[in-house]
Formats: C-alpha cells, structure tokens, sequence
C-alpha cells in the first residue's frame, strides 16, 4: 500500500546523500584494503631487516620494531574502517572467535593476508637483487626462526613457542580491547595504541624468534626466500601464534563482556546467530540514530532474535524521529507507530485526519 504522500525532493536528496555516506564497504572492498595493508606490513617490516642485512651485513633491531610498529599503525588508519585493519590471521581467528567477524569472513581474510605476503616477500626479494653480490637464498628475507635459525642464540623450540604465544596474546587482546565500541572515548588513537604494541612485542622477541605474532608474515618470507631450514620451522610460526590469537579471542568476551551481540555465523556457535535475550537496546544501537539508513543485514537480525511484530514499552524518539521496529524505519515522533499490515506491504497508521505523514520504506 503506498504512503498518501510522495517524499518531497529535498527528503529524497537527504536520504540518499546519508545512504551513501553510512553504505558498508564491499566484501572486495574489503579484500583490497586486507590485501594493501598486508603487503606493506610483510614489505617494510621484513625490508628493514632484508636491506640491513644487504648493505650493512647486520641490522638493527630498534629500527626493525619500529618498522614493523608504524606500518600497522599507518595501515590501520588507512584501511581500518574498510575491513578492520587485521593484516594478520591470528588477529582475524581472535575476531572470530571474540564475534565480530563470521567464520566465513575469516577464511577469505586469512587466505587474502596469506597471498599478499607472500608477494609482498616476492617484491622485495626481486628489489633485494640489486645489492651487488648478495645472496637472498643465505641472508634471507627476514623469515622467523628459532635455535641457530634465529641468528641470534639457540632459543629452545619450546621456549621459542611459548613467546610467540604469549606475545600473540598480548597483541591480540590490546586489539580486541582498544576496539571495542564501548571505548569511544580512545578511538582515534586505537592505531596508535595496536602499532605501539607490536613494536614492543617486536623489541622483546627479536632477539630469540625475529618476532612473528603473525603466520602470514612468517609464511611469505620463508617460502620466497627458498631457505629449507625457515619452511621446515614454520609450524612453530603458524601455530603458536594462532594459538594465542584464539585465547584472546576466546577470553576477552568473559573478561570484559561484550560491546554487541556477536556477529552470526561466528564464534563457537556459529549458527546461533546472537544472543538469546536481545533487547530494544540492541535494537537501538545496530540500527543506527535518526536519519541514517541501518546497516544491510541487520533486520534479517533482528527477525531471527524474534523481535519483529513486538512493540516496546518506551518508544525510541531522538530529534523528532520515533523507531518503528514494524517497518524497521524511522517516523516522525508526533505520529503512532503503524500497525503491521494483514497482507504484507507497507500501510500508513491510522488517524482522525486521514492526512498522516510517513517517511516511505527505504
């Protein structure tokens, strides 16, 4: 059933200018900034240890946490609001087991972050050949390793595992923790705080791994650098730090609780797909203030928590707007919520005038 009014055209320009500034980005989108933000943590990070090593016969360790520190804080101001800023499979394991990202997400995540280190590690392996007489098969590209692989001391497997964990840990609950919706207050400085925390991590395990936290930045210079002893010891550098993601992940949400209901299709219940107690107040903050369209998939949401059809007993009203969860949009405060239809469709509420004003579905 149509509204009694068409929308006038500056409604329709308001609407349409904030549907397109609060539209989410693409699943390629997505891939794109992933695959960016990778390639110039693997690039820059293992480059400041590759070109050390080529022009200096040595290189410094100060110099390389830091590098790789500022490349994760550059890229997760870049492309953080795009795909989150994960660049790395141990934080996006953790995002899906905390419930902001979906098992499905993770996998195409994980693969994308894989691929592009090892072409960032291809990259620099080809611009390495440049140095005059320098051997990348033997001076590596700055792979982790452990024991005499470490070039530094004979680290213990078992030791060299247990840091990578831990360290991982660490990395990935700061993570999980300055991105969490109900920080607001630090937001902006949420890159500076993940980029400060991996050089740290960088500064205290160079000495005995070269510092992974990371099995796609281990995984790229390993395998493109064509060093047997880096690829047979990269298991350690896989599964120690997807260990210690998957803890963070795993621990944050009984620790501190959560920000939102879990994303469906993640965590340990993957098909649950929520909470079982969801309340207006979800409601009110996956929808979205007044004047902005909500987000795609989140009233298929709200269908499966059952909330569709029942009324609330206080209304949402915010700057002349009051939230109708019928309709799943937002009329104008003065008016009553519309009635859900008997057949399907859209039907204006009734009123004593029979002249009442509704914004149209979206």
């Amino acid at each position: 059933m149509r509204p009694l009014r068409e929308p006038l055209e500056s409604e329709r320009d308001m609407t349409e200018e904030v549907t397109e500034e609060t539209a989410p980005p693409t699943m390629a989108q997505k891939i794109a900034a992933e695959a960016v933000g990778t390639f110039v943590l693997v690039f820059f990070g293992c480059g400041s240890v590759a070109a050390w090593n080529a022009a200096a016969g040595g290189f410094d360790p100060l110099a390389t946490a830091f590098a790789f520190g500022l490349t994760v804080l550059v890229s997760a101001y870049a492309f953080g609001r795009i795909s989150g800023g994960h660049f790395n499979p141990a934080v996006s394991l953790g995002a899906a087991l905390g419930g902001r990202l979906s098992w499905k997400d993770f996998g195409i995540y994980a693969a994308v972050q894989i691929v592009a280190a090892l072409v960032a590690a291809g990259v620099l392996r080809v611009l390495l050949m440049g140095f005059d007489g320098y051997d990348v098969d033997s001076a590596g590209l700055g792979a982790n390793g452990f024991g005499e692989q470490s070039g530094f001391t004979e680290y213990a497997w078992w030791a060299a595992f247990l840091l990578e964990l831990v360290m991982t840990f660490v990395f990935v609950m700061v993570i999980l923790a300055v991105t969490d919706e109900r920080n607001r207050a630090v937001a902006a400085l949420a890159p500076l705080a993940i980029g400060l925390t991996l050089t740290l991590v960088h500064l205290v395990g160079i000495s005995a791994t070269g510092t992974s936290v990371n099995p796609a930045r281990s995984i790229g210079p390993a395998i493109m650098s064509f060093n047997g002893d880096a690829i047979l010891q990269l298991w350690l550098f896989i599964l120690a730090p997807a260990l210690g993601g998957a803890l963070a992940g795993l621990l944050a949400p009984v620790l501190f609780g959560r920000d939102k209901d879990p994303i469906p299709g993640s965590g340990l219940s993957a098909g649950s797909g929520g909470s079982s107690n969801p309340g207006f107040t979800q409601q009110w903050a996956q929808t979205g203030q007044p004047g902005q369209a909500g987000q795609p998939g989140q009233h298929a949401q709200h269908a499966q928590h059952g909330q569709v059809g029942q009324q609330p007993d206080q209304p949402i009203i915010q700057d002349g707007w009051q939230w109708d969860p019928v309709a799943q949009q937002w009329i104008p405060a003065q008016q009553q919520a519309p009635q859900a239809p008997q057949q399907g469709g859209w039907a204006p509420p009734g009123g004593d005038d029979g002249h009442t004003q509704v914004r149209p579905p979206q």
